[in-house]
């Protein structure tokens, strides 16, 4: 079975209620839902959630140790956490899938928003499509391992 890990940022567990206007109206439970609903068989999603940036890192290294393909909405992280570039560049090097995802398009944003750090070492990055951008993502990921 493969194991995707789906991994959200800081202020993300806010979803549904926090400026649904540029992110919508789903929680990331009802992602969640989706994003189980929409699983191929034999791949499963585990949905997680941090505002921590230590966590965030140690799950992007629990992914390379599982040999689990990544989503990734690094939220606010995106345009300044070079500790999760260098783990989310571990992932890419360990030859597994990481997708960055971003459920507004960020560069039609805030200037601070139009940067990532992450991008440059993901395998793909998906924005703009509000809850859709994480089906997207798990589409592209599991034609990638094949199911």
């Amino acid at each position: 079975m493969t194991r995707i890990v789906v991994l959200n940022g800081p202020n993300l567990g806010r979803l549904g209620s926090r400026d649904p206007e540029v992110y919508g109206h789903a929680t990331l439970s009802d992602i969640h839902a989706t994003l189980d609903a929409q699983c191929p068989a034999g791949v499963s999603c585990e949905v997680r959630q941090t505002d921590s940036e230590a966590e965030l890192i140690s799950w992007l290294h629990e992914a390379i140790d599982t040999g689990s393909p990544v989503i990734l909405n690094p939220a606010a992280f995106t345009h300044y956490s070079y500790a999760l570039r260098d783990a989310a560049e571990m992932v890419t090097q360990a030859g597994l899938p990481l997708i960055e995802i971003h459920l507004s398009n960020p560069h039609q944003r805030e200037s601070f928003r139009r940067q990532s750090v992450i991008s440059a070492v993901a395998t793909g990055v998906i924005a703009g499509f509000g809850a859709d951008s994480y089906i997207l993502a798990l589409q592209q990921i599991t034609r990638m391992a094949g199911n």
